[in-house]
């Protein structure tokens, strides 16, 4: 079955990308702007308050970078879902429906293993955007069901 190239974009966020985006050079840029503040006003610090402060720093920046790639890409045999910690490829026959709305932050996806897998690249924050995806994501799953192909 041919799916049509306009459902198989990737999904991505929009609202929580350009925040990840923004925090991630804000931390970036923060820690040097400290210490060259800290050190301006004769306050200087320590090797171990340096350590620290460059590894807060550091995983303040993997998850907003880890937040900014949050993605979902679609294609004719199924679904890789990148949230912020794990990347999980799927095939359309496990994927049995999409739930969206506003009990859930992002569209949440019923697998045949009676599991559920969350799919941050379709987020509630996003508004109507997010809900024309997260109909976009469901149409990509009625298409690939197993039997009849939908009606035209």
């Amino acid at each position: 079955m041919t799916v049509p190239a306009e459902l198989l974009r990737p999904f991505r966020p929009r609202a929580a990308r350009w925040v990840a985006s923004v925090l991630l050079v804000l931390v970036v840029a923060a820690l040097p702007v400290l210490l060259v503040v800290l050190s301006a006003a004769g306050l200087e610090m320590s090797w171990p308050d340096r350590y620290g402060a460059f590894l807060i720093a550091a995983v303040l920046a993997w998850v907003c970078f880890r937040q900014a790639r949050v993605r979902a890409t679609p294609d004719d045999a199924g679904l890789t879902v990148r949230n912020v910690v794990r990347t999980r490829r799927l095939e359309w026959a496990q994927v049995v429906a999409v739930r969206f709305g506003p009990n859930h932050p992002w569209a949440q996806l019923d697998l045949a293993d009676g599991t559920t897998l969350p799919v941050m690249a379709v987020q509630t924050a996003d508004g109507a955007h997010g809900r024309k995806e997260a109909g976009r994501l469901a149409a990509l799953v009625q298409l690939h069901e197993p039997g009849e192909p939908p009606a035209r």
